[in-house]
C-alpha cells in the first residue's frame, strides 16, 4: 500500500500534465476549505488524492473489487478491539 509521504515525493524536476475533471459543486465546495484548512491549493489536494487513488485501484485491481471496501472513520470502532 502506497503511503501519503510516498504520493507527495516527486523526483526533482519531473513535468506534471494538466487534466480537467468534473464534480459536483458540493465536493468542490467541501474540497476547498479542507484545502484551506490543511494551507494547501485545491490543485495540490487534488493531485494528493488522484495519486493516492490511483495506487489503491491497482492494488484492488478493479473499480468494483476497490468500492467493496470501505474505510471506517476513527470513532466508529466497535467497543472492545
Amino acid at each position: 500500500m502506497l503511503l501519503l509521504p510516498d504520493v507527495l515525493r516527486l523526483p526533482m524536476g519531473e513535468w506534471k500534465a494538466q487534466i480537467s475533471l468534473r464534480v459536483r459543486q458540493a465536493l468542490r465546495a467541501e474540497l476547498e476549505v479542507f484545502a484551506a484548512r490543511e494551507k494547501r491549493k485545491l490543485g495540490n489536494v487534488g493531485e494528493v488524492i488522484l495519486e493516492w487513488g490511483f495506487e489503491q485501484l491497482k492494488a484492488a485491481g478493479s473499480i468494483d473489487r476497490l468500492l467493496k471496501y470501505k474505510i471506517r472513520r476513527s470513532g466508529s470502532h466497535p467497543k472492545g478491539q
